[in-house]
C-alpha cells in the first residue's frame, strides 16, 4: 500500500476527453456549432462559411479546408498539423496561443487574426514564421517576421514602461531593469540593422559611420573652421572604412577601430544575405 508522501509524489492523471475525428467531410455552412478538444484527422470541406464555431483546444491532422470562410470563430489552443487551409479567410477569429506546422495558410490570416496583446502576438507571428519558413514561403515569413519585431518591440517597451496590472506583477525589481536592458538592445539593433531583417537601415548605418569618420577627422586631424575640410573629408571617409587608405596621421587604436566597425557591418550584412537565401 503506498504510503501518504507517496501518493503525494505520484502524479495524478485523467483523460483529456478528446474526441477523435477521422476521415470525415463538411457539406454544407455550419453556425454555433461547438467543436471543442477535438482531433480532426483528414477532414475536408471547401467553399463553406463557419460561423461561431468554438474549435478550443482541437487539433486539426492532415485537413483539407480549402476557399472556407471562418467568421467569428475561436481558435484558442488550436494546432494546425500538414493542413491545407489555401483561400481560406478568417474574419474576427480568436487564435490566442494557435500554433501551425507544414501549413498552408493564406498571410492574411497575419493582417486580420493576430490576437489582442503583444506577447501572445509574438508568439503567433513566430509560429507562422516558422510554418511559412517549413513550405519555403519567402514572402510570407518576411511579413510574419516584421509583425514578429513589431510585436517584441512593444512588449518589451510595455514590460518596463506599462503601468498595466500584467506587466507590473510579472516585471517587478531587477526584472523590470533586465527588461529595459532587453528594450534598450532591441531598439539598438533595430536601429542598425534592423534586427537583422532590414537592408536599407543597414546602409543608413554605413551612411552614419562614414560621415562620423569624416567629422572626426575634421575635428582631430583637420582645420574645423575650413568648410571645405569637411568636403574633403567625406570624399575620403568611405575608402578609410573600405581599407583602401589608411592615413599615417591616424593613431593606430583609431584605424584598429575602423577595421573592427568595418568587419561587424559586413558580418550584419552577409547575415542578412544568408537568411534571405535560406528562407528560399
Amino acid at each position: 500500500m503506498q504510503s501518504l508522501e507517496e501518493s503525494r509524489r505520484a502524479p495524478t492523471l485523467v483523460s483529456s476527453q478528446k474526441v477523435e475525428i477521422k476521415d470525415q467531410k463538411i457539406d454544407s455552412n455550419l453556425v454555433g456549432v461547438v467543436f471543442t478538444n477535438r482531433l480532426f484527422i483528414r477532414l475536408v470541406s471547401k467553399g463553406h462559411r463557419f460561423t461561431k464555431i468554438d474549435f478550443r483546444y482541437s487539433t486539426f491532422d492532415a485537413c483539407y479546408l480549402r476557399n472556407c470562410v471562418f467568421d467569428d470563430c475561436d481558435f484558442t489552443g488550436c494546432r494546425f498539423v500538414s493542413t491545407s487551409l489555401h483561400g481560406s479567410s478568417f474574419a474576427g477569429c480568436k487564435f490566442d496561443y494557435a500554433t501551425f506546422e507544414r501549413t498552408d495558410i493564406d498571410d492574411d490570416v497575419l493582417d486580420s487574426g493576430c490576437p489582442g496583446t503583444e506577447n501572445l502576438t509574438m508568439r503567433f507571428a513566430r509560429s507562422l514564421r516558422v510554418n511559412y519558413q517549413q513550405l519555403g514561403n519567402a514572402d510570407a515569413a518576411n511579413k510574419a517576421i516584421a509583425v514578429e519585431l513589431h510585436a517584441t518591440g512593444v512588449h518589451l517597451e510595455k514590460s518596463w514602461r506599462s503601468k498595466e496590472s500584467y506587466y507590473r506583477r510579472k516585471y517587478s525589481g531587477l526584472r523590470r531593469v533586465g527588461q529595459f536592458a532587453r528594450w534598450l538592445e532591441f531598439k539598438g539593433l533595430d536601429w542598425i540593422w534592423g534586427n537583422g531583417e532590414s537592408i536599407s537601415k543597414l546602409l543608413r548605418t554605413v551612411v552614419f559611420v562614414i560621415v562620423l569618420i569624416a567629422v572626426i577627422d575634421v575635428i582631430a586631424f583637420g582645420n574645423p573652421s575650413f568648410v571645405a575640410s569637411y568636403g574633403r573629408a567625406l570624399l575620403t571617409a568611405p575608402s578609410v572604412l573600405l581599407g583602401v587608405e589608411a592615413p599615417a596621421y591616424y593613431p593606430k587604436l583609431y584605424l584598429a577601430t575602423i577595421v573592427f566597425v568595418r568587419l561587424v557591418l559586413f558580418g550584419f550584412f552577409m547575415a542578412i544575405l544568408i537568411k534571405r537565401f535560406n528562407r528560399r
